[in-house]
């Protein structure tokens, strides 16, 4: 199981949200990259990175340092948050060098470019599935879709998709645990490489997340808020 450090970009600082919500913004660097040299530090191959800017109004904005860390860290970046054209997605992958771009609301909205990119990139693109109480949330997590979380992944399944991000919106920045049983369902239902996400507030939480069967887990706010020892949990990995 692979550990996910998380970095939130929103108007160019590292930040987490609650729940998903801009309004409760709560900002830990004003530095991302050098956050990201920390995490490289402490011994971490990857480093999971979100244009907050992005994922709202669809339009990059924080590319720059997304840029400055998959170049600089040796670090592979993970990246998603308001791809949704095939421009954006090669501007990433062949230009910027991410490792892994992740598809969320245009999964949903926009089927053709989601097969395009599947088809291209491979397991370089990972679907986001954003969740509250089973169903699949759009628009940075600001809208409702109205589709289920497991009926969904297995229609990305059927086009190609060989990894999924599962995020339990409720959980999200709550250090409250880790949607367990669902993520243990959704790899049961669709033998998905499934990257858990949301909730995870202690080193307690990443041992219990891994009995789920997925692949990795992204990890926020807990490692800034100190409650989980990035280097001593990277040791398990």
């Amino acid at each position: 199981m692979i550990i996910y450090p998380a970095i939130d970009l929103l108007d160019g600082r590292c930040v987490r949200l609650t729940q998903g919500k801009y309004d409760q913004v709560k900002v830990y660097s004003e530095d991302p990259a050098a956050m990201a040299r920390t995490f490289a530090d402490a011994g971490s191959k990857w480093v999971h990175m979100v244009d907050l800017n992005a994922a709202k109004t669809g339009v990059p904005f924080n590319q720059a340092i997304i840029a400055e860390v998959a170049g600089n860290t040796g670090l592979k970046v993970q990246t998603g948050g308001g791809i949704r054209n095939l421009d954006t997605l090669k501007y990433l992958i062949e230009e910027i060098g991410v490792s892994r771009c992740v598809i969320g609301t245009s999964a949903i909205r926009d089927r053709a470019f989601t097969q395009k990119a599947l088809a291209l990139f491979g397991d370089k693109i990972a679907i986001g599935l954003d969740a509250k109480n089973g169903e699949i949330a759009v628009d940075g997590w600001t809208s409702g879709s109205g589709i289920n979380v497991i009926d969904f992944a297995k229609i990305m399944q059927s086009i190609g998709a060989q990894t999924v991000i599962y995020t339990d919106i409720a959980r999200d920045g709550m250090l409250t645990g880790p949607a367990t049983e669902s993520t243990r369902e959704l790899v049961e239902a669709t033998g998905l490489s499934v990257i858990a996400s949301g909730g995870i507030g202690s080193e307690e939480d990443i041992a219990q997340i891994r009995t789920s069967g997925c692949s990795g887990v992204i990890v926020g706010k807990a490692i800034y808020e100190g409650k989980v020892r990035l280097q001593v949990c990277l040791q398990n990995e």
